[in-house]
């Protein structure tokens, strides 16, 4: 299994969360939304550049800034 930041994900793929690399704020921003560790995600895409990323939790699709998906470490396959 590889490790690799939410933004480093290719679109349409698959993993799990692994950590949230981040202060309590953020971590429990994040856990109000879904995003919980060992919680199951797919990236569905991101604008150029520095953009939001779009990514689907569960049934709810939403979109993170960059800042914040790059503070998330997913495990891939």
């Amino acid at each position: 299994m590889k490790k690799i930041s939410l933004t480093q994900m290719k679109a349409n793929q698959r993993g799990k969360i692994f950590e949230i690399a981040s202060g309590s704020a953020l971590s429990a921003r994040l856990m109000s939304l879904g995003i919980y560790k060992g919680r199951e995600i797919t990236k569905l895409g991101h604008l150029a550049l520095r953009g939001p990323v779009a990514l689907k939790v569960g049934r709810t699709v939403m979109a993170l800034g960059y800042g914040m998906a790059s503070k998330i470490i997913v495990e891939i396959e």
